[in-house]
């Protein structure tokens, strides 16, 4: 199992970013990078970017496939997990509950015991886009006992909230380090 690293004064972190497919998450991986909105294909297997967080955070970003086909292989990709990123899509009300179900499955994994999970609702930028008390109230994300977690609304085409989304990814990581003792 990893843990949050400091190389002197910069920490260092894995950070999994998982999702139902067409959630967003390679476009928040390269929108993270500073890059512009890139048209993306769905993602088999995985991308994987180093980012560099202002505040003296290096993390490795581990972007994973979501089609369902390629869902059975997250469990590989677990082990030394510091943080995991769920990206939601807050257009697709129907697969909601599909994407808890997913989520609950990955938190349910020993690997991942007390490994702390920032919920991003995606895609607030669109018309049809439910509110964040909507889907918060739908997640119940309160019943993941011995996780700390945050939920964000963020968007990955205009940017909007990803800083934020940085915030609460150093806090939840800080609450890992301090709870966390190897």
């Amino acid at each position: 199992m990893g843990s949050v690293k400091s190389r002197g004064s910069k920490a260092e972190a894995q950070v999994l970013m998982m999702g139902l497919d067409s959630a967003g998450k390679t476009t928040l991986l390269y929108k993270l990078k500073g890059h512009q909105p890139v048209k993306t294909l769905p993602t088999v297997g995985f991308n994987v970017e180093l980012l560099e967080v202002p505040g003296h955070m290096s993390l490795t970003l581990w972007d994973v496939g979501g089609q369902s086909q390629l869902r059975a292989s997250w469990k590989n990709y677990l082990e030394g997990t510091d943080i995991l990123i769920y990206v939601l899509d807050s257009t697709d009300k129907v697969r909601l509950p599909e994407a808890l179900a997913e989520l609950t499955s990955v938190l349910d994994h020993p690997h991942m015991a007390s490994v702390p999970f920032l919920v991003l609702a995606n895609k607030q930028e669109a018309p049809e886009a439910l509110p964040l008390l909507e889907i918060r109230d739908k997640l119940s994300l309160e019943q993941f006992q011995g996780h700390n977690w945050e939920l964000r609304s963020c968007s990955a085409l205009t940017g909007v909230g990803l800083p934020e989304a940085l915030q609460s990814l150093g806090n939840l990581l800080k609450s890992r380090s301090h709870h966390v003792s190897r």
